[in-house]
């Protein structure tokens, strides 16, 4: 089979229906760690800073799967552009069982040592038992979350993009229900609080596998992407796969891990401190997915690119991105920063808490400058199938990020506000690397 003609450029148009859905998709995903924000914010601080750590802590985990995800989505969206549609197949359903034992190991571990990690490294008795009580139910999220990523990366490589904001109006209505019910409790069923909120979410990802199962089934041709036959476990293809993944998933461990220990150090500043830093950190989620909508986006879009043997259109085609983005995030961005009270309320009435994080979200709205050229140009590097590279970009960003937080957290014990400046020097390294690569790497002859 040939491979479809794919256009010299994506028009800004093109890009924008393609982004548009994953964009509103990404942000109704962001509604659900709002929710929990939101409610819990009204419960009272230990439990609205104890979420802030045991959820990062959960992202930490999802975000190996996560990795495992993009890599699997560089290569259907390879195979979509070389016009290999029927081997999409075998690639989803190798993935379907690598992230059902993954999500069982990562879940067996978390119940054995996270408690013994979390008491070590939190210095609030209450906020750890908090902590404690949210990720024990969190974690049974793995099971649905890790496969629901292969559905999303299926659907992202294939440039069926629509899916995705459906998917994710479902999640987020459930999510809603299940949060309002179980936190606060209602006739016949206790408040259970932070476990709660933990129960809620993983059921809202339950919901979200069986909606894309369910459609995938309906609505997809499944013949012409191979998905009518369900293969046994290939090694040969997994290898393939994991080939490419295994470098985005210790990439994406590494640096959720990282700003994990950003949370930590918070922590030890107090809990205020940490009370702020996680409604900093839900309001920068909104920004920050309207971002990666446009970086997901231009990430796929080159490695199609590239199959359809248009590696010249790479470059052109991440500064669209770049460009398009800036007009979706810097717009909401000058609101925050213009009408801080609104936004902050929504997270919490607790107004002493409301003022106490203006001058952070300051700080947080001016990092998009630097984050969005920084992250498109990242999740372009990914698309060519470099990943290696773009673990070894990470990691000399990172080093650099964990010496400057330690500094300026640990040692200076310095505002909360000026904490969120660390985002603004991890942009400007990974922006200046991966557009060094991008330059001058040898990326266009890469095969996968």
């Amino acid at each position: 089979m040939t491979a479809p003609e794919l256009p010299a450029r994506y028009t800004d148009g093109q890009i924008r229906r393609i982004a548009c859905p994953v964009l509103v998709s990404l942000l109704m995903e962001q509604l659900i760690g709002m929710t929990d924000t939101a409610f819990l914010g009204r419960v009272g601080e230990v439990e609205l800073g104890a979420s802030a750590i045991a959820g990062v802590f959960y992202m930490v985990i999802f975000m190996v799967a996560f990795g495992f995800s993009i890599g699997t989505q560089i290569l259907v969206g390879r195979r979509n552009g070389e016009g290999r549609y029927r081997e999409i197949g075998p690639l989803f359903y190798q993935g379907i069982y690598f992230q059902t034992a993954l999500a069982a190991v990562l879940f067996l571990l978390s119940h054995c040592f996270s408690p013994l990690l979390l008491k070590r490294i939190i210095a609030s008795p209450q906020i750890y038992e908090a902590a404690s009580a949210y990720l024990h139910w969190r974690v049974f999220g793995a099971f649905f979350s890790f496969s629901a990523a292969i559905f999303r990366a299926f659907f992202l490589g294939t440039t069926q993009t629509r899916t995705l904001t459906l998917n994710s109006v479902v999640m987020v209505l459930s999510n809603v229900v299940f949060n309002y019910v179980l936190i606060f409790g209602m006739p016949g069923l206790p408040a259970m609080g932070i476990a709660g909120a933990a129960i809620g979410s993983s059921l809202a990802e339950l919901v979200s596998l069986v909606f894309f199962a369910a459609y995938t089934r309906r609505r997809i041709d499944c013949r012409k992407y191979g998905l009518d036959r369900i293969p046994p476990l290939r090694t040969d293809v997994l290898r393939r796969m994991l080939d490419v993944s295994f470098w985005m998933m210790l990439q994406n461990f590494l640096s959720l891990g990282t700003w994990f220990l950003f949370f930590l150090y918070i922590e030890h500043l107090g809990e205020r401190p940490l009370a702020v830093t996680n409604v900093i950190r839900s309001v920068s989620g909104i920004l920050f997915m309207v971002m990666m909508a446009f970086a997901s986006t231009c990430g796929s879009l080159v490695s199609n690119l590239i199959g359809a043997g248009r590696a010249g259109s790479v470059r052109p085609t991440v500064r669209q991105h770049i460009r398009l983005a800036y007009t979706f995030v810097l717009p909401p961005a000058l609101l925050f920063c213009l009408f801080p009270r609104v936004v902050l309320g929504i997270y919490t009435d607790m107004a002493d808490l409301q003022q106490a994080a203006v001058p952070s979200l300051w700080v947080m709205c001016s990092t998009y400058l630097l984050l969005v050229p920084a992250n498109v140009c990242f999740q372009a590097v990914s698309g060519t199938g470099n990943t290696r590279t773009a673990l070894a970009l990470e990691l000399a960003t990172l080093v650099v990020y964990v010496a400057y937080i330690t500094l300026i957290i640990l040692f200076l014990r310095v505002d909360v506000a000026l904490c969120w400046t660390s985002e603004l020097v991890y942009a400007a390294f990974i922006l200046f690397f991966c557009d060094r690569y991008l330059r001058r790497g040898n990326w266009a002859e890469k095969r996968i």
